[in-house]
């Protein structure tokens, strides 16, 4: 329930939007552009310091919002943060879901919409740092080849690549179909996949909705759901895995 009058919790919410938001553009390029322009031009492990740098800007985003939006706890499971070589998949609510989770993470890559690697300054960003186009997902040729090379040097050094297995964000809150990539990756590369379950982040930033929701009492989720191990998976069929993974979702989704 709101705990202040609606037309205060207008104007927080517009207060803690322009906020955040113009940290995301004007703290980035005033704080962190020089910071992957060195990275860029003198960096030996370009890539692992690209990672580095998204996972701290990221996590000063998330520091940020919790600090100024009234009625906000974020809760993240403490084994999440000691992940390493694995493949991580969770449900997918909001946009915030993936700021989350690279903040969580400083060895990281994921699926990217591929809008995004064509925009000024970010797109350079995300494509120094590895991260997969969603059109090189679904095989666009030499983009997906080189990052899929690079994949067992990543685990290797205990890399997370974390993906939204539905492929967008939810309307209902319940998980959708699951896309085969990530269980492909896992089967693949032998390593295991962890299953993660993301509550209320769109509550505070829904799909559709411009301004952030302030002003409620909202409790932010990740909550480790399951892991599969990477010799069952090696030894089971895609579609048996996806199943199984899908089951441990809804399971959790409705018992917790």
């Amino acid at each position: 329930m709101p705990f202040c009058p609606k037309y205060i919790r207008v104007v927080v919410n517009v207060v803690v939007t322009l906020t955040l938001w113009g940290y995301f553009t004007l703290g980035f390029l005033l704080f962190f552009s020089p910071l992957y322009a060195a990275a860029f031009f003198f960096a030996k492990e370009r890539r692992q310091v690209f990672e580095k740098l998204n996972h701290l800007f990221f996590r000063s985003f998330v520091w940020l919002m919790r600090v100024i939006t009234p009625g906000l706890e974020i809760c993240i499971d403490e084994p999440i943060k000691t992940f390493g070589a694995c493949v991580v998949i969770a449900n997918h609510r909001s946009y915030l879901d993936a700021v989350l989770l690279t903040a969580a993470f400083p060895q990281h890559t994921t699926v990217v919409k591929s809008d995004f690697f064509r925009t000024p300054v970010f797109g350079a960003v995300i494509r120094e740092a590895g991260y997969i186009p969603s059109d090189a997902w679904q095989g666009d040729g030499s983009v997906f080849m080189e990052r899929m090379e690079n994949l067992p040097e990543f685990f290797a050094r205990g890399g997370v690549a974390f993906i939204f297995p539905e492929g967008t964000r939810t309307r209902t809150g319940e998980p959708g179909e699951f896309n085969k990539g990530a269980f492909k990756i896992a089967r693949r590369f032998q390593v295991p996949i962890e299953i993660l379950w993301i509550a209320n982040t769109d509550r505070l930033f829904s799909p559709g909705r411009f301004l952030f929701h302030t002003c409620i009492e909202n409790r932010i989720e990740v909550r480790r759901a399951g892991r599969i191990p990477a010799d069952q998976i090696g030894g089971q069929s895609v579609k048996e895995t996806i199943k199984q993974a899908r089951g441990i979702m809804l399971e959790y989704a409705r018992y917790g």
